[in-house]
């Protein structure tokens, strides 16, 4: 099954330059304390989260455009796998649901990745336009566990691909759909959260 686009707001937020190591500093750990909306997001500490316990969990760069947004719903799909939702995609499909946000989307990559807890569906894309004004690159994993459907979408800037794109992947690839995850690699754990982050109004 695949999953709509699961971006639930845009920062607005100013360019400007973003350090190619940010994502090999320390990072921060939060995990999720609720039985049945179990995970695990290894970040770094630069990135500032708001959301959580049952609204999305929001990851926002403070000063440049980079967002990653985590969603977890109920699905029925059993017998869901990355290979399956790779070999089912439509292309057309998934650029005219996110075209409708984000003008101008093309699809780019299609693959499968591995989250910490099971391989994930991944596609890449970029708009030509955006709710923020620029073009923006957007980065879309899917996994499902246990009657659970997790989405881990980020975007950022198309001009700073070169230095954002390798913390997204680091996200991505240190995130699990377990609450009990180890951090982790390419960095040292700074802080653990125990509980999900409080909503923000």
């Amino acid at each position: 099954m695949n999953f709509r686009p699961a971006i639930s707001g845009l920062a607005a937020l100013t360019m400007g330059l973003l350090p190619a190591a940010a994502y090999a500093q320390s990072v921060n750990v939060t995990r999720s304390i609720l039985q049945d909306q179990p995970y695990t997001v290894i970040y770094p500490d630069v990135m500032v989260p708001s959301g959580g316990a049952t609204e999305p969990l929001n990851l926002t760069h403070p000063s440049v455009p980079l967002q990653c947004d985590l969603t977890i719903v109920p699905v029925q799909d059993t017998d869901w796998t990355a290979q399956s939702a790779l070999s089912s995609l439509n292309d057309n499909e998934v650029a005219s649901s996110w075209a409708k946000t984000f003008p101008g989307f093309t699809l780019g990559t299609k693959t499968t990745t591995p989250y910490q807890s099971g391989p994930a569906l991944l596609y890449d894309g970029q708009s030509t336009d955006s709710p923020m004004g620029i073009p923006l690159t957007i980065v879309h994993t899917e996994a499902v566990d246990t009657g659970r459907g997790y989405t881990l979408d980020c975007l950022f800037a198309t001009e700073i691909a070169a230095q954002a794109r390798p913390i997204v992947d680091f996200i991505i690839a240190n995130f699990s759909t377990r609450s009990d995850a180890e951090c982790c690699v390419g960095a040292e754990a700074k802080s653990v959260e125990t509980a999900p982050i409080a909503p923000t109004q």
